[in-house]
């Protein structure tokens, strides 16, 4: 593939890429199994031929990290001190981390994200482009943060357009508007460019935790936030200035996750409908000359991109309803913050019940680089 500078935010996906997936998005939810390709790290992926198991020296402290995220022992057992990963067969330097995260960490990851970062305006989203929005100011229990948006106090805000838009509220823009929030390095999504000036510092605990587990810095991410029926169109991410790795992790429901290399630039739309009946068990080839993976992500696992996969084409073409584990449905009402007791938002009991939220780190900068496991 060309080289990772020469590569164009704006540029489309090929129309084989695009193609394949929107076959996947139409596909019934039942046919998302090892049978059609789809790989599943929850169900023997040691068995599967998609996929060889990696050896991560990095993890020999995995559980000192996970504690220190959560501020003392959290009852991570042995299973976590040494994570499995799983590199994808058919695409060098894709690597999958099923269940890399405890549940009593997800649970924390979601508090800090959605209650402090969402309710710190250093960090934009996409509701602000439009709107201007209020915030509450910072409480005892905040520990100067300001209050979150789920407090009962938050409620009482009225978010003012900016142009022609109706005001809104605080439980419509969080069940319905908010799709994405930015960290670090606040991504300009019409320049598709980083701003010029020093970006707001990346949180601290989430750093540690993302660097201490994968093989980059964490200087800009993006949580994006999605609902069954939403989609993340199929793209590149060629913003950044250095071809460092990015990494992905999935809270909530689960998702199906397409990652593809068009090697042949002939390859065409025609290329998916002759393959649609096929199966491809082995994940080595798509359609065409498309190289291609297939994966269905829960929550608290991850996804690396690096070396030739670092510039991949991929997309989520489906959010599957229903899915969300049972330790966390309940959320923001039992946050790990609130004891499992979670009184103080008690009025948004359920609200993760419905949400996919995907925290996507980035090193923006080549001042430090990496070395990958295995490359």
């Amino acid at each position: 593939m060309s080289e990772w500078k020469d590569l164009d935010a704006h540029d489309k996906a090929p129309d084989v890429v695009k193609a394949w997936y929107k076959r996947w998005q139409r596909m019934e939810s039942s046919a998302f199994n090892a049978s059609s390709g789809v790989i599943d790290c929850r169900n023997d992926p040691g068995e599967s031929q998609m996929l060889r198991e990696v050896i991560e020296s990095r993890f020999h402290d995995a559980s000192k990290i996970l504690r220190e995220f959560m501020g003392g022992d959290i009852g991570v057992d042995d299973h976590h001190t040494t994570p499995r990963v799983f590199e994808v067969n058919s695409l060098p330097g894709l690597l999958v981390y099923p269940s890399i995260l405890p549940e009593p960490l997800q649970l924390g990851l979601l508090d800090k994200l959605l209650h402090r970062d969402l309710s710190d305006p250093q960090h934009q989203t996409n509701v602000h482009l439009h709107y201007d929005v209020p915030y509450c100011p910072p409480q005892p229990h905040t520990e100067g943060h300001s209050l979150s948006f789920f407090d009962p106090a938050a409620q009482s805000l009225t978010i003012k357009p900016k142009t022609s838009h109706g005001a809104l509220d605080v439980p419509r823009m969080l069940d319905k508007k908010l799709r994405w929030m930015t960290l670090g390095g606040q991504y300009d999504w019409t320049a598709k460019t980083y701003p010029p000036t020093p970006p707001p510092p990346f949180p601290e605990d989430v750093k540690n935790l993302v660097e201490g587990l994968f093989p980059m810095e964490a200087e800009a991410a993006i949580v994006n936030l999605y609902s069954p029926g939403d989609t993340l169109s199929v793209h590149r991410d060629v913003s950044e200035a250095c071809a460092q790795p990015l990494v992905s992790i999935s809270l909530g429901c689960e998702a199906i996750f397409l990652v593809a290399l068009a090697d042949d630039a002939a390859s065409s739309a025609s290329d998916v409908d002759s393959a649609a009946t096929t199966s491809n068990k082995d994940g080595i080839n798509g359609p065409g000359n498309l190289r291609s993976a297939v994966i269905r992500l829960r929550s608290g696992d991850a996804v690396l991109m690096s070396g030739s996969a670092r510039y991949a084409w991929h997309g989520v073409p489906r959010v599957i309803a229903d899915t969300c584990p049972g330790f966390m449905r309940s959320w923001p009402a039992a946050g790990a913050s609130e004891g499992g007791v979670g009184n103080r938002y008690e009025g948004y009991r359920g609200w993760m019940a419905g949400k996919r939220v995907n925290l996507n780190v980035r090193q923006m900068f080549a001042d430090i680089a990496v070395e990958v496991e295995g490359q």
